[in-house]
C-alpha cells in the first residue's frame, strides 16, 4: 500500500505565510531569501518552497535567476517572497532640495536590491510576485507597502500559536530544527566512547558478512539480509512495542553491512513507499547517524529518499551531503543531489522508484 500523497495546506494571510516559513523549510531561516510557489484560487495554495543564503553584494542577479529557475519547476501561478534578515533598516544619502541645505534621508527596508532582481527574474518567466516581505525580530513588512504599518521601524508581528501547516508537519512526524546545521547536527556521528564502540561492532559484523559471503554466496546471503533489514525496520515502528527501545550496536552493524550489497538497498528503497515508510526513515536515521565512514552512505541515500518523498527537502539535502562525503563516487547521491536541485516533485520521485522496483515482465516465466 502506497503512503497517502502531502496533504494541501492553504494558508491565509501573508502573516500566517511568514510565521509558516520555519515549517515549510524544516528549519528557522537565517539570513535567506525565500520563494514559495502559490497555486489554486486565489493563490492560497502553498506548493514548492525554495531557499538560498542571502547573496554578497553584486550577486544578487545571479542567485535570482538560480531561484527562479528553481521555483517555477512547480508551476506556480505566482510566488511569494520572503527575505528573513536582521539586517537593520538602510540609511539613504541625504537629499538636496534647490535652495537649501541637507534634508535628512528617509531609512528604507534592507535588501530591496535581492527584492528587485528576483522581482526581474520571475517576471522574465511570467510569474508574478504577489508579495514581497522582510521578516525580521518577530515581525514583518511589505516591501510595497505604502502604509505606516510598514514602515522602517514599525511592522507587523508574526502571528503566535500552532497555524495549519505547523500542525499538518507534525502530524507527519516532522521535527522543527532551529537551523540548517541542527539538522546536520541530527545525524552527525558520535564521538567518544560511543563511536569506538560502534567501530567495534562494525568489524566484527563486517568479519562475519564477510564469512557469510564466502559460505553461501552472494544470492543467499542478500536474501538473508533484506529480511534483516525489513525485520529492523519493523523494530522501529512506533507503538508500546517498541517504545523507549533502541536498537543495538551489533544490529545497526548488521544493517549497515546488509546495506553494502545492492540487492537489499533496492529493497530497502522500497520501504520509502509502504506502510512501513515512517519506521524506515527512524531506522534510516540511527543508522545514519551511528554509523562509521563509509558506511555511513548507504543509509544516509536511503534517509534522503524517505525525507523527500515526505516533501523534507532540508534534511533530503542535509542526508545526502553526508551520503556523498563517504563516498564522492557513488553514483545514486549524486542522481538525487541533482533532482533535489531541479526541483523534482516527491510523486515524480515516488513513481521513479516506483518503475525501477517493478519487475520486469520480459523475465516472468524465465528459469
Amino acid at each position: 500500500m502506497q503512503r497517502p500523497p502531502i496533504p494541501v495546506i492553504r494558508l491565509g494571510g501573508t502573516g500566517e505565510v511568514a510565521a509558516a516559513l520555519p515549517h515549510l523549510l524544516g528549519f528557522r531561516p537565517a539570513e535567506s531569501v525565500v520563494l514559495v510557489s502559490l497555486r489554486g484560487p486565489g493563490g492560497s495554495q502553498v506548493g514548492l518552497t525554495v531557499r538560498a543564503d542571502l547573496p554578497p553584494p553584486g550577486s544578487a542577479a545571479a542567485l535570482a535567476r538560480a531561484l527562479a529557475a528553481r521555483v517555477v519547476t512547480d508551476e506556480p501561478d505566482a510566488v511569494l517572497l520572503a527575505v528573513v534578515s536582521e539586517a537593520p533598516d538602510r540609511a539613504l544619502p541625504p537629499v538636496l532640495p534647490v535652495g537649501s541645505g541637507a534634508v535628512e534621508a528617509w531609512p528604507e527596508l534592507p535588501h530591496r536590491d535581492v527584492v528587485h532582481e528576483v522581482v526581474l527574474a520571475l517576471d522574465g518567466r511570467d510569474v508574478p510576485v504577489r508579495e514581497a516581505l522582510l521578516v525580521r525580530g518577530g515581525r514583518w513588512w511589505d516591501y510595497d507597502c505604502p502604509y505606516a504599518c510598514c514602515e522602517p521601524g514599525a511592522g507587523t508581528p508574526v502571528p503566535a500559536g500552532a497555524s495549519p501547516l505547523a500542525a499538518a508537519a507534525v502530524a507527519a512526524g516532522a521535527v522543527l530544527a532551529p537551523d540548517r546545521a541542527a539538522l546536520a547536527a541530527r545525524i552527525a556521528p558520535p564521538d567518544g566512547p560511543a563511536a569506538a564502540a560502534m567501530a567495534e561492532a562494525c568489524l566484527s559484523a563486517g568479519r562475519v558478512h564477510a564469512g557469510r559471503l564466502r559460505a553461501s554466496g552472494r544470492a543467499a546471503v542478500a536474501a538473508e539480509a533484506s529480511t534483516l533489514v525489513v525485520d529492523a525496520a519493523a523494530a522501529c515502528r512506533p507503538g508500546p512495542a517498541t517504545a523507549g527501545a533502541r536498537l543495538s550496536d551489533a544490529r545497526v552493524a548488521e544493517v549497515l553491512w546488509a546495506l553494502t550489497l545492492s540487492e537489499v538497498r533496492d529493497r530497502a528503497l522500497g520501504l520509502a513507499l509502504g506502510d512501513d515508510a515512517p519506521a524506515a526513515e527512524v531506522l534510516w536515521t540511527e543508522c545514519t547517524r551511528r554509523a562509521p565512514v563509509p558506511l555511513d552512505g548507504p543509509p544516509a541515500t536511503l534517509l534522503a529518499v524517505s525525507a523527500w518523498l515526505r516533501g523534507d527537502g532540508a534534511t533530503a539535502n542535509v542526508a545526502l551531503d553526508r551520503a556523498m562525503a563517504a563516498d564522492p563516487d557513488a553514483p545514486l547521491p549524486q542522481l538525487l543531489a541533482d533532482g533535489l536541485a531541479a526541483c523534482l516533485p516527491p510523486a515524480q520521485l515516488r513513481a521513479l522508484i516506483s518503475e525501477t522496483l517493478a519487475p520486469d515482465p520480459r523475465s516472468a516465466g524465465a528459469g
